[in-house]
């Protein structure tokens, strides 16, 4: 769902409210003439929260990752992944039975430090819940 971060930029919010939630946050551009693209994950949930910076070249394709995603509405075998530049966010998606996509969002630490790992699911409507998700992603991405 398009939402909007503590200051006023457009972000996106993956998941159920009910459920853990996913919030992609603060797109910005680094380096002016640059294509890197970063931005922030949040995931929260009972748990408690967690957040990193994601760094990205142009945004990595992950809007056209989704978009297959969708077009592949009828289902697909096995897993599909995708990862940004520097494998701080990863996504594997699954399709199951009754129409549903599953995607495992993995927030990841930089190499070099101590390693964690974080995984949230998310579940979407294949077909027009994946496309919608996608342009969310989309105008997100391109409001950097």
């Amino acid at each position: 769902m398009i939402d909007y971060d503590d200051s006023g930029r457009l972000a996106v919010r993956v998941g159920a409210p009910t459920a853990p939630t996913l919030l992609l946050a603060e797109p910005h551009r680094p380096y002016p003439e640059d294509p890197t693209l970063d931005f922030l994950i949040r995931a929260a949930g009972p748990w408690g929260s967690v957040e990193t910076s994601v760094e990205t070249w142009d945004g990595d394709a992950l809007d056209v990752f989704l978009t297959a995603l969708a077009e592949d509405f009828r289902g697909w075998e096995g897993a599909r992944t995708w990862g940004s530049l520097s494998y701080d966010l990863t996504l594997s998606a699954e399709h199951r039975s009754g129409g549903c996509v599953e995607l495992t969002w993995g927030i990841h630490d930089r190499p070099g430090s101590d390693q964690w790992h974080f995984e949230v699911v998310t579940a979407h409507e294949a077909g027009e819940g994946m496309r919608t998700l996608a342009a969310e992603v989309r105008a997100f991405l391109a409001g950097a």
